[in-house]
């Protein structure tokens, strides 16, 4: 694979060097599995909701053996109201297989990390590239927001990674990889901060000398993304259902399960999805409990 190198990796680079947030997952010395951790934790979720957590689940669990040797159940729980628990119980579940297979040690290639549950194209790349320095094209929001903008002249990227822009954002990749994983974050960091969705700053961009979409006027897509509704869901049931067995140490009646949401056909259909996903085991005796 060519890698040519972004003509104004420099301006990215050292912008970064100066606006780069302070997070735990980017500290030095991170492990790989921390480095997981946060990655899982930040899929649809904002930083601020993602900090206490990820410091809580680490100082819980440091190591995936310490994660396996616990219940599926306490994982979940620990999750508490971060969103999409089921991420939860594709961590314990990459918990054991790094345990039993890898000896404990997180795999380090994009192919062994996307065999891993839970883990697709974009988390594989982002901890091969952030916790073991590889040179892959790294693909979040945020970049791609980035990159539509500054070489497509677009103002948002389609609903999902084309062949094409992977192309692009490998192509742009500096040569030597330690300085290929800074670019990496380093163009994350100014979609989150500074080419943001709704209001990029604009004045405030060290590309904006290059960027075709300001170049162009900044024209308006012709769809902008549409934010998901939660208030009523079936995702704000499940929630509420969730709640109630987290903060239970022992099995719960279906009464108490009624009681939390009105609807008894949203609530029974919310309920089903939970048990099949693995989130919620229903008891002989007719209670609900976290997985054993």
């Amino acid at each position: 694979m060519l890698f040519m190198s972004s003509p104004y990796a420099d301006l990215v680079l050292g912008w970064y060097a100066v606006n780069a947030r302070n997070l735990p997952w980017r500290a030095p010395g991170v492990s790989p599995w921390a480095v997981l951790v946060s990655e899982i934790m930040l899929q649809q979720t904002p930083v601020s909701r993602v900090l206490p957590a990820y410091q809580a689940w680490l100082g819980r669990w440091p190591t995936p053996a310490a994660l396996a040797a616990d219940p599926a159940g306490e994982a979940v729980r620990q999750w508490g109201r971060l969103g999409y628990p089921r991420r939860a119980l594709r961590l314990h579940e990459t918990a054991t297989i790094v345990t039993s297979k890898y000896a404990g040690e997180l795999p380090s290639t994009r192919e062994e990390l996307l065999a891993l549950p839970g883990i697709g194209a974009y988390t594989a790349a982002a901890v091969a590239v952030f916790a073991f320095g590889r040179k892959h094209a790294v693909l979040d929001t945020n970049v791609r927001r980035v990159l539509s903008r500054v070489e497509s002249g677009r103002e948002f990227p389609g609903a999902q990674p084309s062949v094409a822009e992977y192309r692009l954002a490998e192509s742009l990749l500096p040569a030597d990889d330690a300085v290929a994983a800074r670019w990496s974050v380093a163009v994350m960091e100014l979609g989150a901060l500074t080419c943001t969705a709704a209001a990029p700053r604009c004045d405030d961009c060290p590309v904006a000398q290059r960027c075709a979409w300001l170049a162009a006027g900044r024209p308006a897509a012709a769809e902008r993304p549409v934010g998901q509704t939660y208030e009523g869901t079936d995702r704000q049931c499940r929630g509420r259902l969730l709640a109630v067995l987290r903060d239970s140490r022992e099995p719960v009646a279906q009464a108490r399960l009624d009681a939390v949401w009105p609807d008894h056909v949203q609530r029974a259909r919310a309920l089903d999805g939970l048990v099949a996903d693995g989130l919620v085991d229903p008891l002989p005796d007719g209670r609900f409990a976290l997985p054993a």
